[in-house]
């Protein structure tokens, strides 16, 4: 028997002893009287990608999108900890790529504390996890490449009034973006590169469910009565001068690279489900400052950009929890940008297990990439997952 046969021995004894039971995320493997639980579970993503421009060369590839296991558990009541890392998302140095890794309090009535890495409360989207989206990739308003914050380090707070009618969330931590002068691109400060700006950001949401609560899942499975959401949230970020790899003496030394100074954002969105149809739509502003005053490029002008993202996607259960047809539509402005760059995507699901087990199949016919007139591309995500 191998050291790693030897090492998993003990795991699947446990296992075969306690008994598994399933649950809508994860696998209980463990549970006792007195809180103490474990959960594991997963996440496989398979995706063809192409990539068809006018006038260019048409590429396309095969890979995992995500594939994220996690573990979950407690030694006591009311609290929780959970880390999930993903290996389809390794990048140069960043073998593994941290996600969730963080511990929860959940005590107080109507309110957790959560401390690690975990969502900022930003982007209804962006908040909406991939496991639950109708198109294959998220829209601009909840890519963290183009302002929408995703997981930070820190301190996370959520809560909700009696009835759930009116939830919210406000979170302080280290936030850490990428210098790319074409996007305004968040990342966690777990995985960092050696470029990476860091900072602090600070900033919350409210969301107002007038018909009833519902979770942030795209589709209608339940074939729901009327039910509607409301958000808006706010943020800021500030560079601690920690690592400005692209500016000496306040001057800018690339042309592809801008180290950030400040970025605000700002969200208003709103879903809708009923009786089998799914809608929802954002708009997202941001606001970026290089520490470079006069930096020039991609999507900044001036040292400065406003960048705008709104989206509207949707979709209907042609056949019930089996078979959704989708489209959606979404559109990038910047100051930097010679055009908006507007996407239109069309496309179906098919369910086996609900979200736990589908094929999505998107569609989506790009103008103007990156604001340059006339850039256009056509691309086509093919993806099957699998949940447990």
């Amino acid at each position: 028997m191998s050291k790693r046969q030897t090492a998993l021995l003990p795991l699947a004894l446990a296992l075969s002893a306690t008994g598994m039971t399933s649950h809508a995320s994860g696998i209980t493997v463990y549970k006792g009287d007195n809180g103490e639980y474990v959960k594991m579970g997963g996440r496989i993503q398979l995706q063809y990608h192409s990539v068809d421009p006018d006038g260019g060369q048409k590429t396309d590839k095969v890979f995992f999108r995500r594939l994220r296991p996690f573990i979950e558990g407690s030694l006591h009541k009311d609290w929780k900890a959970k880390f999930q890392f993903d290996l389809g998302d390794a990048e140069d140095e960043n073998e593994v790529a941290i996600k969730d890794a963080y511990f929860e309090y959940k005590g107080f009535e109507n309110m957790e504390v959560t401390v690690g890495n975990a969502y900022f409360p930003f982007s209804r989207e962006d908040m909406t996890s991939s496991k639950h989206q109708q198109l294959v990739e998220r829209t601009f308003v909840g890519d963290h490449n183009y302002g929408s914050p995703e997981r930070n380090a820190g301190i996370h707070l959520t809560g909700h009034s009696g009835g759930k009618m009116i939830g919210w969330g406000a979170s302080f931590a280290s936030a850490s973006i990428d210098p790319d002068a074409t996007k305004i691109d968040f990342d966690t400060p777990v995985n960092t590169n050696s470029d990476f700006n860091e900072g602090w950001i600070y900033g919350g949401r409210l969301d107002y469910y007038p018909l009833g609560y519902f979770e942030m899942k795209q589709g209608d499975f339940d074939n729901s009565e009327l039910k509607v959401a409301v958000g808006v949230a706010a943020f800021g970020w500030n560079n601690d001068d920690d690592n400005n790899t692209y500016t000496t003496g306040g001057v800018s030394t690339s042309a592809t690279k801008a180290d950030l100074d400040t970025v605000t954002g700002y969200e208003i969105s709103g879903a809708v489900r009923v009786a089998g149809f799914s809608v929802d739509a954002e708009y997202n502003k941001f606001t970026a400052d290089t520490v470079d005053p006069a930096f020039t490029g991609g999507v900044f002008v001036n040292g400065t950009t406003d960048l705008d993202n709104w989206s509207v996607e949707g979709g209907y259960m042609v056949i019930p929890a089996k078979l959704e047809l989708v489209a959606g539509y979404q559109s990038q402005d910047a100051d930097g940008y010679a055009d908006k760059w507007n996407r239109t995507s069309i496309g179906a699901n098919w369910f086996f297990h609900k979200d736990d087990a589908k094929v999505q199949l998107t569609y989506q016919m790009g103008e103007n990439l990156n604001g340059v007139t006339g850039a256009d591309a056509n691309e086509i995500f093919l993806q099957g997952q699998f949940v447990f």
